[in-house]
């Protein structure tokens, strides 16, 4: 049938919402139109086949991504009657007016959900959330609570909150206090010659009642805004449905219109002798003692950042990993500065070492054995990557034609869709950069495109992140190496100084901070620091780069004194000019404070 409707800026579409007796279906029982949503509706990043929903002919758009509002119930139960009683109208369409064309197809299906979410981590909660305030009808099934992941065990709140950012950064800063007790001597507080007594076992439980909290929260949140939460496991058996695996074993299939996938990523190590015998990141939170001798294998952020915790609250740590520098894929020097800070806590950092096995002594202590030689120590923890979550418990990907990369990753476009069109994915388990804020967004961005009707792709560029290792890493943007490889010619500006928090303490331990500046435009291509706060004064650093910001800019704003960040604002003297057209033209600075 065909309903005109005054002229609007959006567009509209239709979901069915029940099965019941309709004269347009040949069958004794069929859809009836349920909703329609006075949302704009975007043209899908493909074509969704007719069978998935309605079609709409639009004055501008012949296919629409239908979802889902109660706004017009009303109007669409007329349109429904108004078919039952002229069957053959043909579409019309009006120049003045905005026609939607409904029609009522026998393949089309009623669904228990607008949207139903498998993983409850980050992105899985954001999306739900958002969208179910936005309008749509949402379930979402998340494993249940465990510090611990596995197959069956993992919990609202998911890596981040259980046993990634929020419990490790927890830990960081219990760790961090060994140092300012050692600093606060050099400004004259006298605690004698030893250190203040530290108790695992009560940071642990501190920690652990934390994160307890924050999992009731988040079920607290979606449940709030309506979603209707389930506690299992979810396995995709058909474009439109989920089966759900309670508890207690029971299983029931829930349809829904489209379906999200935000499952996460877990720890993953090598196959070698006796790796079992190590743990991963996610016991490393959750240990009832603290060992005294700790081997962590890996150079990436989770490596540094443990080994900086173990070392802080008193356990011996060695750090092995297979590159000549922690922090691949991070700036040389930023890498170069973490390695010297690793070394200049006390940490032994074994670089350019291969892990071979892991064997259990008759003491209970472990021996890892290297390619440089064997380390004995009381417990081994890889941090050696993640892996996206795609199989622990089987999601059923492959059986439904959605396809995975190489590692195991959902293949999605650039709105977070998958090969199958009623299919979305976001966060980690898509593997594309794997951060929580990155799978807020992806959330957001996923609600955007899908509920409200605006395409809306993730924006990955001048993404901020910090690794908290001691002292702490903040970075934006481009590496040098990244700028000149992208074709830049750029001015690099660095400064290396003793942070005035640590003056007094006599201890040796340099910040460093950087902006890389391309030579044509002005643009700061990127920032980075090493140093205290770094984490904090890069959040603001991020601002400016997705406005555009210029080192003129940046020289035009007026410093914070006496602060660390202040030095961003006042870094005249380049170091160096780098990238193709570098020889033709050296910074004038540079050749002045050369010659000088």
């Amino acid at each position: 049938t065909t309903c005109r409707l005054p002229r609007l800026s959006t567009r509209y579409a239709v979901r069915p919402s029940a099965v019941t007796s309709h004269p347009l279906n040949s069958s004794s029982s069929g859809p009836a139109l349920h909703s329609l949503l006075p949302r704009a509706c975007p043209t899908p990043p493909r074509a969704r086949p007719a069978s998935q929903f309605m079609s709409l002919s639009l004055a501008r758009s012949a296919s629409a991504l239908p979802l889902f509002s109660s706004a017009a119930r009303s109007r669409v139960k007329a349109l429904s009657s108004s078919a039952s009683r002229h069957p053959s109208l043909a579409p019309r369409r009006h120049s003045s007016t905005t026609t939607v064309v409904v029609r009522a197809a026998a393949e089309m299906t009623s669904y228990d959900f607008d949207i139903f979410t498998i993983g409850g981590g980050s992105g899985g909660v954001r999306a739900s959330r958002m969208s179910s305030q936005a309008g749509a009808k949402v379930g979402l099934v998340e494993l249940p609570y465990n510090a611990v992941s596995s197959a069956t065990q993992g919990g609202l709140g998911g890596t981040c909150v259980i046993r990634g950012c929020v419990p490790k950064k927890l830990l960081v800063y219990g760790a961090s206090f060994e140092a300012e007790f050692r600093d606060a001597q050099g400004f004259g507080w006298d605690h004698g010659t030893e250190m203040p007594a530290f108790s695992w076992e009560k940071l642990l439980a501190a920690k652990s009642g934390e994160i307890e909290r924050l999992n009731g929260i988040y079920k607290k949140l979606l449940t709030g805004a309506g979603v209707e939460v389930y506690e299992g496991s979810g396995r995709v058996v058909s474009p439109h449905e989920v089966e759900v695996t309670a508890v207690d074993g029971t299983k029931k299939v829930y349809s829904a219109k489209t379906i999200l996938l935000a499952p996460g990523g877990r720890a993953w190590y090598p196959s070698i002798p006796g790796a079992d015998l190590g743990i991963t990141s996610d016991e490393a939170l959750a240990l009832p003692s603290q060992p005294k001798r700790v081997v962590v294998i890996g150079g990436g952020y989770i490596a540094v950042e443990f080994a900086g915790i173990y070392n802080g609250l008193g356990s011996k740590v060695d750090i092995v990993y297979r590159q000549a520098l922690p922090l691949r894929g991070f700036d040389e020097e930023v890498r170069q500065t973490v390695a010297n800070n690793l070394v200049g806590r006390g940490i032994a950092v074994h670089s350019g070492v291969n892990p071979v096995s892991i064997t259990k002594n008759a003491d209970g202590s472990l021996t890892l054995e290297t390619d440089a030689g064997p380390l004995v120590c009381d417990c081994v923890m890889w941090a050696t990557g993640r892996v996206p979550n795609t199989d622990r418990p089987d999601l059923g990907l492959k059986e439904v034609g959605v396809e995975l990369d190489g590692k195991g990753a959902i293949v999605v476009d650039d709105y977070s869709q998958t090969t199958v069109d009623s299919i979305w994915a976001v966060g980690d388990v898509t593997n594309r950069v794997n951060l929580t804020p990155v799978a807020l967004m992806e959330g957001m961005a996923f609600k955007d495109t899908v509920v409200l009707g605006k395409p809306t792709k993730p924006d990955y560029e001048n993404i901020p992140s910090a690794v908290f290792c001691q002292p702490p890493v903040g970075t934006v943007g481009m590496t040098e190496d990244q700028a000149v490889g992208a074709g830049h010619t750029c001015d690099i500006y660095t400064a290396s100084f003793t942070p005035m928090k640590i003056s007094l303490a006599g201890r040796v331990e340099k910040a460093f901070m950087k902006l890389i500046v391309d030579v044509e435009t002005d643009l700061v291509l990127g920032v980075h620091m090493v140093g205290p706060d770094s984490a904090e004064i890069i959040q603001g650093m991020g601002i400016a780069l997705k406005c555009g910001a210029t080192k003129a800019r940046f020289d035009s704003c007026v410093g914070v004194h006496p602060s660390s960040a202040e030095e961003f604002v006042t870094m005249r003297t380049a170091t160096r000019r780098v990238g193709p057209k570098a020889a033709a033209a050296a910074p004038a600075a540079a050749t002045v404070a050369a010659t000088a």
